[in-house]
């Protein structure tokens, strides 16, 4: 079973749950695969679809920080729900250990000494960190503190 068919599965066994928090989150996923696929013209490859998965939790992750600089914990706590559900379909999070690893085998593969060369350490680091959901930012953050932002 590719992984729409599992997220079709799993919506239709939170649907018949009457789990609503779960069920509204996996529509939005189904939604957003939708509109990919149309863009694209064809199916998604899982690849892509992992890409579209991490995307949508980018944005749940940046929800969460506008609305606790606002003072609304409530809509933080949703969004948060939100990403757990959609992490499921993730592979597991790349760790810190993992970040530094990929970046400091980027730094040395690359030559790179100072900020100019970040975005090739970026590239390099984020081809080594395939196959594991790394987050973009504590990645750019790690290259920053390690060329000396």
């Amino acid at each position: 079973m590719n992984l729409k068919q599992r997220i079709v599965n799993d919506l239709t066994l939170a649907m018949k749950a009457k789990d609503a928090a779960r069920t509204s989150t996996l529509r939005m996923v189904k939604a957003s695969v939708m509109n990919r696929e149309i863009e694209k013209g064809g199916e998604l490859t899982d690849d892509e679809l992992m890409k579209a998965l991490q995307s949508l939790v980018k944005q749940r992750r940046d929800s969460v920080e506008q609305y606790e600089k606002a003072g609304r914990p409530e809509l933080a706590a949703k969004e948060q729900v939100e990403i757990s559900v959609i992490d499921e379909y993730l592979p597991r999070a790349a760790a810190s250990e993992d970040i530094e690893r990929a970046v400091t085998e980027a730094i040395s593969e690359t030559g790179a000494t100072t900020m100019k060369d970040m975005g090739a350490v970026m590239k390099a680091a984020q081809a080594k960190l395939v196959g594991l959901s790394a987050d973009g930012r504590a990645v750019s953050d790690m290259v920053k503190t390690r060329l000396g932002s």
